[in-house]
């Protein structure tokens, strides 16, 4: 769903050019290889533990994406932050599920940064996703947060 959603953001960029986003677990965030921007963001989604199926709901989930334009071919690296369950001990970091909305609203935003970043566009929006408001006021679990142990998990 996030390869088909970019495609769609992404068709129109340059023409000629593609653009291909694959995940990589091993970026480092907030030191993008030479050559390469960065885009760090948060957005919410869901986790379900596998050891216990807990789910869970979080407003905090850190997005980083690197982003490289070569000639004609871009390429976007993204890391997915995880969580895990608060309720098992030594649970596993988990994948997030962006609901589709919100992964639409990243890609676009995704790419108004790969305008500005790779094609030095001036851009009306400042290229931030902007979230809906949270409806709930469940606390944050720092400890449970791999944004946080990396320290770019944002605190607003």
């Amino acid at each position: 769903m996030w390869r088909s959603n970019f495609k769609k953001a992404a068709r129109d960029l340059q023409p000629g050019d593609t653009w291909n986003l694959e995940f990589d677990s091993s970026i480092n965030p907030s030191c993008p290889e030479p050559g390469w921007k960065e885009y760090i963001t948060r957005t919410s989604a869901r986790f379900q533990c596998c050891l216990c199926e807990r789910k869970w709901f979080s407003d905090r989930v850190m997005v980083v994406f690197h982003m490289r334009l070569e000639g004609s071919k871009g390429t976007v690296k993204v890391r997915r932050l995880h969580q895990s369950c608060k309720k098992c001990s030594n649970a596993p970091m988990e994948d997030p599920t962006v609901e589709k909305e919100n992964l639409c609203n990243l890609m676009e935003s995704l790419v108004m940064k790969i305008r500005m970043n790779c094609y030095n566009e001036k851009t009306q929006k400042g290229g931030e996703y902007v979230q809906k408001k949270p409806d709930n006021n469940r606390p944050h679990e720092p400890a449970h947060c791999e944004g946080c142990k990396l320290g770019i998990c944002t605190k607003e």
